[in-house]
Parts: structure tokens; sequence; C-alpha cells
């Protein structure tokens, strides 16, 4: 049977400078390998070996195609057609990304011997590939022509000269120096401000989208004022010049390894092409919020049943009021939920008119049962024009708005923080390490299951003052007394607290982390007060009793995790906020029904 694959071509790419123009190559799959993704976050990549019968050479197949792998449509041996693809550099390597690809009809045999390109590099075949025959390219009809990448490819919109090839956002990496996109603006922040000992800023983040995924934009100071008014959501832009670095995770929740940094010479031209997909959701209903996690992000639609009057809080952080609004969205399962809106979009927000409004990214929390929250990274879209939002305007226009609504309460919710957590939810102490909690500008909150190894006697509770009112704040012993700067009172003795530190493990690792009085007086079984009174009159026995009591015992931590500075050596703070013996007919039964699950 003769070869069907395109030869010459390996070699062709090897040696060029940018992407063949309107070429679909036939090759066979070598091999595909598994990356993993770094840590927990990102999706799981796969490099493939591709061959044209005389030489071979490396590819990358992008993520939306990762289901070919995984139902072993893409194997060894598989003949297929790339239909969409670009070319890239990473370390000096040319590497294939596979943006979209057909499989072929083969009968399974390896074809020819090919060697590697790489060691074979000769001088670039001009006549040899302009002899060897390309498969045709397919006729093109209006709307469906594949997109072409090559550096000319500016029909959509204006260009600059000098701008790099056009990449898809799945195609970008560090290692290169020119590139363009072209994508659609879903996100843009507010601009922020920020003050420390080097001085003064202002930054903003934007999120870009095309067919193949989305990725973080920033800008600092100068490209705060060339680029925030440009850049406007939901419209499509040409981006260049812009520097591309790994992602930080702790900043943004965009599902991409590597994120843009503007610079002096990025370049921005608004593009008029709607062939840019628009925003995607994976909308979650209101009836159902209450299977989510707490601080879990998703998308919610709804009609704005309420809006609430403008209000503010005080930040903790700047000690300045910060403006937020309440509105209530409703949808067809009869339940309704309060969002809160924060900063100038709680401002700015003036829809009475009871619209429906997409969201997407919000953040669930359980005040109240259940609530949502929007934060910057979060976007809304009013009145979009989705068959979700024409559905639930066309059911309230005809029925709901006559309908009386069940809100939220702490008893309806599926589970409360004093509730044990679902087996699903719980992170082993590897996991909480290595997905940087606590690394990032917020507390990350989550629950864990250990034991504990080790708990520090030395130093196990404070002084506190004995206000009957609740002060809990230390004291200090002057002499006379027990002073409460606070309060501004004097007591005869304190009010001993628990401040308790203790060394908890489980099969992957182990961390210390510290309980104050409450928790720590559940685990421990007795109050500071008295181990305190135990240890001053000398009771060693008994003192040392509770802690040897408390020791091997496993117990369900809710934690909270927060970034702390100790000698100048940036570490993570682990508190515990609730403990709660393990629910061991629960996790058995989610023990069974994996297994059950992995069962061939």
């Amino acid at each position: 049977m003769a070869s069907p694959l395109s030869v010459g071509f390996c070699e062709k790419v090897f040696h060029a400078d940018e992407t063949p123009e309107g070429e679909q190559p036939v090759l066979q799959i070598l091999n595909v390998k598994k990356i993993n993704a770094p840590g927990a976050s990102g999706a799981d990549r796969y490099r493939i070996i591709l061959s044209d019968g005389q030489y071979f050479i490396q590819s990358m197949l992008a993520t939306q195609l990762n289901d070919k792998v995984e139902s072993k449509e893409l194997d060894k041996n598989v003949v297929v057609k790339l239909t969409h693809f670009v070319l890239n550099a990473v370390q000096g390597r040319k590497l294939i990304i596979i943006l979209d690809l057909s499989v072929q009809p083969w009968n399974g045999e390896k074809i020819g011997d090919p060697k590697n390109v790489e060691q074979h590099s000769i001088a670039p075949p001009v006549a040899a590939a302009a002899a060897a025959p390309a498969p045709a390219a397919p006729a093109r009809t209006n709307g469906a022509a594949p997109a072409r990448t090559g550096s000319n490819n500016r029909s959509a919109g204006p260009g600059k000269d000098g701008m790099g090839p056009l990449y898809p956002i799945e195609g970008l990496s560090p290692y290169q120096n020119k590139w363009t996109i072209k994508a659609r603006v879903t996100q843009k922040s507010d601009i922020k401000h920020w003050s420390n000992q080097r001085g003064e800023g202002k930054l903003f983040s934007v999120t870009f989208m095309d067919e193949t995924g989305e990725i973080r934009a920033t800008g600092f100071n100068d490209a705060v004022d060339r680029f925030y008014e440009l850049l406007q959501e939901g419209k499509v832009y040409f981006v260049s010049r812009a520097r591309v670095n790994i992602a930080k995770k702790q900043f943004s929740n965009v599902n991409n390894e590597y994120e843009i940094m503007f610079e002096n010479s990025t370049e921005i031209d608004p593009c008029d092409d709607d062939s840019v997909p628009q925003v995607k959701y994976n909308f979650k209903g209101i009836g159902e919020l209450g299977d989510c996690q707490k601080d879990e992000l998703c998308d919610v639609i709804g009609v704005v049943k309420e809006v609430h009057e403008l209000g503010s809080v005080t930040s903790k952080a700047t000690n300045k009021p910060f403006a937020k609004r309440d509105i209530q969205l409703v949808d067809q399962s009869g339940q309704s939920v309060r969002l809160t809106l924060w900063g100038k979009q709680a401002e700015t927000f003036n829809h009475e008119d009871q619209p429906v409004i997409a969201f997407k990214g919000v953040k669930v929390g359980d005040f109240g049962g259940r609530s949502l929250s929007m934060f910057s990274s979060a976007t809304m879209s009013v009145n979009p024009d989705i068959a979700e939002a024409h559905a639930l305007r066309g059911w309230y226009d005809a029925e709901g708005q006559n309908k009386q609504f069940q809100a939220y309460t702490n008893s309806m919710a599926t589970r409360s923080d004093n509730a044990a957590p679902r087996p699903s939810e719980l992170k082993t102490i590897g996991q909480a390490k290595d997905e940087q909690l606590g690394m990032g500008e917020k507390t990350d909150y989550f629950t864990t299951q250990a034991t504990i190894a080790f708990i520090k006697n030395e130093t196990f509770s404070y002084p506190a003052c004995a206000n009957p009112e609740g002060c809990n704040k230390k004291v200090l012993d002057n002499g006379d007394g027990w002073l409460c700067e606070k309060c501004d009172r004097k007591w005869d003795s304190p009010i001993h607290r628990y401040i308790l530190s203790l060394n908890v493990l489980d099969h992957t690792s182990s961390f210390w982390i510290t309980a104050f009085n409450e928790v720590a007086e559940q685990i421990m079984g007795v109050s500071a007060n008295e181990l305190m009174r135990l240890k001053e009159e000398g009771n060693d026995p008994e003192f040392s009793k509770y802690f040897q009591s408390a020791a091997a015992k496993t117990w369900t931590f809710q934690m909270m995790a927060k970034q702390d500075s100790y000698n100048d050596q940036v570490r993570v703070r682990y508190q515990c906020r609730r403990a709660g013996p393990p629910d061991y007919p629960n996790d058995s039964a989610y023990l069974a029904q994996m297994i059950s699950q992995m069962a061939f």
C-alpha cells in the first residue's frame, strides 16, 4: 500500500522560521506521552512524536483535544491530518502545536524507518520540498475556512508592520520573542493602587480568550495609562510585543500555565472580528448552590429580583470604607440567592428593570446558608444573547415575576461549617503544600484529616483579660495586678486561654498548626486555666497526662492558611478553625464508590 504521508514536511518545518500557510500535512503518530500539569493547577498535556515516513518531529497537543488521546482515538501508528497547527520554537528546538486534526484511515502498521530530524539537520531542501506532493488544501467555503496562522494573517483587523506571526493563546510560551494574538477581552479589573517602602504604583489586569483558551494579562503604571481605557470587555484586539511569564496562580484563577505582562513596547490594536468566541459558561442552577463547597468558584445566571441600597464596609487591610451592594437573583428552581457586588461595580450598578445577568467566576459563601460574591476576577454580562438568558427571560415574564421564592437559610444548606465535610472535599497535607495554599494575598481555606503527632507543652496558653464581656486580650503583670490596656482595668488574676501548637501528619506529609481556645479545649479535654493551675502547682503527672492523652488521635481539621514573614523568611501559618472526629462510615462509603468506579 502506498504511503499516504506528506514526505519532506518534517524537514521543511524544521528549517522554517514561520508556520507554513495553507498546508494540511498527513503524518503518522509514533508515540504519545503524557506531561503532567505542575502542582494541582492547569490541565495535563500530551507530547506526540509525528513522522512523515522519512523524519520525525516533536509536537504538543492542545488541551481541548486531550479527550482524543484518553479515548484512544489518537494512539501509536495512527495516521492523522493536521488541519490547524502552529510552529513554535522552544529553547532552540522546533515544536508543532496541534490545534485541530482529523484521523485518516490506515491499517495500523508503522510507515518507513523515520529518523530524528534534529540529528539529520542539513541545508533546507528547497527543491525537494517543492517537488514533494503536498495534500491539496480543501476548498474554502464561506465561514468554514481553517484559520491561517502565518505572519500575514491580518485580514480580520488592522495590523502594524513589525508585529510577530499570529499565534493561538494555547501556543504561547516564555520562549518566543515575536508573536501576536487575536483575542477577546472577557474580564477587566478595576485599577488598583498600592503604596509601600519602594514607592507607589497602580495596576490592572484583563483576561483574553480565543478559540484555544484564555490567558491573564497585567499592566503596571504607564501601561495602565496606555491601555486601560482602550481595552473594553467584549471587544477583540491584536496584542503583540508583550512578555510571557510563568503564571502566579495565587493571583489568578485563569486556566493557563502562563500569563502576559504589558511592557513599554507592547502594541494593542482593536480588531473588528466576530469569529473570536464569546465567553463560555458552565452554569450552576441557583437551586444547586447548596451542593457547592464554600469558596468554590462557579458560573450563575439569574433574574435580578431585588437591588439593595449601596452600603459600605471597612477594609481590614487599609482601614478605609469599601462600597458594597447586595442583589437578589432568582431562577426556575424557585430558589433565590444573595449576590454581593464590591467597589466600583457596586457603585455603578443601576439595573432596576429586573434584567437577566450571567456571572462567571463568582465565589460561593455560606453566609445565610448560601451566598455569592463577585470579586475582581469575576465577570458579569447583562441580558446576554445566549439561549439560557432567553429561556430565563421568557419564564420570568410569563410566570416567574408572580412567584414567591425560597431564600437559602443555614438549615437548608447541604452542609455548614459545623457539619462534617464530604470525603471528596478533604485535602491531604501534601496537596495543601503542593497547591501552595496560603501563599497568595488572600487567606485560603481547606479541610484535612490528620493525626496529632506532638503538642508543645512549654507555652500552650496566654494570660487573657478577665472581663466577663469577653475582651480576651493579653494582659500584663505589673506587680500589683494584671493590666488590660484595651479595657484599661486591672484584675487580680487572668483567665488563661489556649494558643496551642500541634504537629499533625497524614500519609503524605506533616505540618505545624495553631489551635486557639475553643478548638484547643476540644482537643485537650480540659480548659487552659485548669491546665495552667496543674502546672503552677507542680502536678507534673496530671499535667503531662492531658498532653499524652491528646496525642495520637485523628481529627478532621477545618484549616485556614495565610502567608507570614518571620526573620525575613516567608512562610505559611496554618490555623485550625474547627475540629471534629472523622466520619468513618461516610469515608468508607466514599472509598467504596471510588473503587466501584475504577472497576472494569
